[in-house]
C-alpha cells in the first residue's frame, strides 16, 4: 500500500534526451571552434558555447540523480540509469577539457589530424543522441534493432578514431621538430580519441539495456 503512494517512473527518458541534446550542442560548438581556430572572437564564442552545454548537462545529471532517490519504480534498473547518465556526462566533460586544454597550452594551429578526430568525435556524439531517443521504445523489436545498429556505428567510429590517432602519433613523432608542440598535440589527440571511447562506453551500456529489456 505504501509503495503505491510513492512516485513511479519519473521522466528519466526525457532527461536522457535533454542531456544528449547538450552533448551534441557541445560537440558542434567544439567543431565550430577548431574549424575557425584562427578567428579569435569566433573561437572564444564557440569555446563559451561548449562551457554552457557542459554546465546545462551537469544540471540534468544532478536532476537524474535526485530523481533516482525519490522515485519508487524506475523504467530501467537503477544502476543502469546511474551508469548511463554518468557515462554521458563524461563525454561533455572531455569536450570541455579539450577546449580548455587548447587555451591553456596556447595551441596556435589546428592540424588535419585534430580536425579529423574532432569530426569523428562529433559524429559519435550525434549517434549517441540518436540511440538515446530509442530508449523509451526499447522493448519494441524495431527500436531494439535500431539501437543495436546505432551502437555498432558508434563502435566503428571509435575504431576509426583509434586508427586516426595511431597515424597522427606516428606522423607527430616523425615530423614535429618542436618538442613543446609535440607535447601539446599529443595531449590533444589523446583527449579527442578519449571522447569516442566515452561514446563507446554509452553504446555498451545501451546494448546491455537492450539485451535485458527487449
Amino acid at each position: 500500500m505504501f509503495g503505491k503512494l510513492l512516485p513511479r517512473e519519473g521522466n528519466f527518458f526525457e532527461l536522457f534526451n535533454q542531456h544528449a541534446d547538450h552533448i551534441v550542442e557541445g560537440a558542434r560548438a567544439f567543431m565550430a571552434m577548431i574549424e575557425n581556430y584562427t578567428d579569435l572572437p569566433e573561437r572564444e564564442r564557440q569555446a563559451a558555447a561548449v562551457d554552457v552545454a557542459e554546465r546545462q548537462a551537469d544540471k540534468v545529471t544532478a536532476e537524474v540523480n535526485r530523481l533516482l532517490h525519490k522515485t519508487f519504480i524506475t523504467p530501467l534498473d537503477r544502476e543502469q540509469i546511474h551508469g548511463l547518465i554518468n557515462a554521458m556526462d563524461d563525454i561533455l566533460d572531455l569536450l570541455q577539457d579539450a577546449t580548455e586544454t587548447m587555451t591553456l597550452y596556447d595551441v596556435r594551429r589546428m592540424t588535419e589530424e585534430t580536425l579529423r578526430l574532432g569530426e569523428l568525435s562529433a559524429r559519435c556524439c550525434e549517434r549517441v543522441q540518436h540511440v538515446v531517443t530509442l530508449l523509451p521504445r526499447i522493448s519494441e523489436p524495431s527500436a531494439a534493432e535500431a539501437a543495436i545498429k546505432t551502437c555498432e556505428e558508434i563502435d566503428h567510429l571509435e575504431s576509426d578514431a583509434d586508427r586516426v590517432m595511431r597515424a597522427a602519433m606516428s606522423k607527430l613523432f616523425r615530423e614535429e621538430p618542436d618538442t613543446r608542440e609535440l607535447i601539446k598535440l599529443k595531449a590533444i589527440y589523446e583527449m579527442l580519441e578519449s571522447i569516442t571511447d566515452r561514446c563507446e562506453d554509452v553504446a555498451n551500456l545501451i546494448e546491455g539495456i537492450v539485451l535485458e529489456n527487449s
